[in-house]
């Protein structure tokens, strides 16, 4: 990346959302010249390296020059003033497109902006872009035949991970300080372990809905993705909160994430499942979570190793729920022969056939096996610390060999520790974890109560504070 301009601080060929926004608060730079910096780095790069589908230099850099205008005459318009962020490509930004992995500019539309763009501005970030995606959020893998593959900046030769591919490649290659996903079944944390970021999938209703594309309205969430722990919990303190405009957001009040931050976490006590819980994990995972357990118990934490119920019947239950309301909420585009790649139209029109009696009956046993899981898993711990993926992030060309019905197993598989956390509607973060006998990116999962995601963001930043190399 470029350096500064004369009078500003270098900050880096990857500052996040932290270091930005301090930077600037303090004086050390301008929200210019990180805006002009990415901008510079971001059209440098083709689509797949950049994870961008659209770029708004020309509103991002009247933006930044406002800013610093507000700064000048001493006012600062929140705790992300002057912060560049990019927003997956289904969150509705007027006069940008929104394409939702699809061929169509404007493939779903909302009356205004959506509410986590409202909040992001009202805190004084900087809206970028948009980020490339999945087609219409359905693939784990964050592959796009429409649009294109956009390339894992820790291993070009691997997936990103899906759906929110863009958000986790530009993290990782330092385009931008932070993003916003989606996650209905692992679409924030898939990528964020693919590309080594931080992805934060929050309790459901945490995070506003209002003015984004749905795929299941009863899975869908809304969070941050950032280059470190702090940059999640900044973004998240900007966006969370009750919305009259998303009927399904929670009126709990909304904790200072980022002062929180710094509380060791003493006396939390964290449930690792026990053995059988690990037979198809890779060694390499199997490492770094032993590695991840050991910083939280260095740092005070309580680490009990204990079992957990099985996660299938959620996961099951949750399949049959986004089959149906995908298929609903995306119908009309059956209606065009060539509109959908082949493995999208085919998850569709099975959805189309799931009676509704089958529907209704998943809907109901999903908030009995949710009780049931939360009260067993949590009763006598804080949080869980699970893996992310089974293992390594595959080949592309491996993870979309054979027939549809073969990649479809396999996307299941690698969504395994990903999926019946919706269905919790329980907060999740993942981060990278230390990798001890491999190169390729590996992460950790932790999971919560509904709504503390405050012991989680405490967690994981004992956890990032000993990884080496960490940000």
């Amino acid at each position: 990346m470029t350096r500064a301009a004369p009078g500003t601080a270098d900050l880096g060929e990857a500052p996040g959302v932290a270091a930005v926004a301090a930077a600037i608060r303090e004086g050390r730079t301008t929200a210019v010249a990180v805006t002009r910096r990415l901008l510079e780095r971001i059209t440098a790069l083709d689509l797949t390296q950049s994870g961008f589908v659209a770029v708004d230099a020309e509103g991002a850099l009247a933006r930044a020059r406002d800013l610093d205008a507000a700064r000048a005459a001493g006012r600062l318009a929140g705790p992300l003033h002057g912060v560049p962020v990019g927003l997956k490509d289904l969150l509705f930004v007027r006069g940008l497109p929104n394409t939702c992995g699809t061929g169509l500019r404007d493939y779903w539309t909302a009356g205004e902006d959506c509410t986590v763009a409202r909040r992001l501005a009202v805190a004084g970030a900087i809206v970028l872009g948009k980020l490339m995606m999945s087609e219409l959020a359905m693939g784990t893998f964050g592959v796009n035949a429409v649009q294109g593959t956009p390339r894992n900046p820790r291993a070009p030769d691997r997936v990103p991970g899906g759906s929110s591919s863009g958000c986790g490649v530009a993290l990782a290659a330092g385009l931008v300080p932070g993003a916003v996903g989606s996650d209905t079944g692992g679409s924030i944390r898939i990528p964020a372990a693919c590309c080594g970021v931080v992805g934060l999938k929050p309790t459901y209703g945490r995070v506003s809905r209002a003015g984004v594309m749905p795929l299941s309205l009863a899975l869908d969430h809304v969070g941050p993705m950032g280059r470190s722990v702090r940059d999640v919990a900044l973004v998240l303190a900007a966006i969370a909160g009750h919305d009259a405009a998303d009927p399904t957001s929670s009126p709990a009040p909304v904790p200072d994430y980022p002062a929180l931050l710094d509380a060791p976490p003493a006396g939390v006590r964290v449930g690792v499942p026990d053995d059988d819980y690990f037979g198809d994990v890779a060694p390499e995972v199997r490492e770094s979570l032993d590695v991840a357990a050991r910083r939280l118990a260095s740092a005070g934490a309580a680490v009990v190793r204990r079992p957990l119920p099985d996660p299938r019947p959620l996961t099951e239950v949750t399949g049959t729920i986004v089959r149906a309301e995908s298929a609903f909420e995306h119908r009309a585009r059956l209606a065009e022969p060539d509109a959908l790649q082949p493995l999208v139209r085919e998850r569709l029109e099975a959805g189309c056939r799931i009676p509704a009696v089958e529907y209704l009956d998943a809907r109901a046993r999903l908030a009995r096996l949710r009780e049931a899981f939360l009260r067993d898993a949590l009763a006598s711990v804080d949080a869980l610390l699970l893996p992310m993926l089974g293992d390594v992030p595959p080949r592309v060309e491996e993870a979309t060999a054979g027939s549809g019905e073969e990649i479809a197993a396999r996307m299941a598989t690698f969504a395994r520790f990903a999926r019946f956390v919706n269905g919790l509607g329980a907060p999740a973060l993942v981060l990278p974890a230390e990798p001890v006998t491999t190169s390729l990116p590996v992460a950790v999962q932790l999971v919560g109560r509904p709504f503390a995601e405050d012991v989680l963001l405490r967690l994981g930043v004992a956890i990032e504070g000993g990884r080496a190399g960490g940000r």
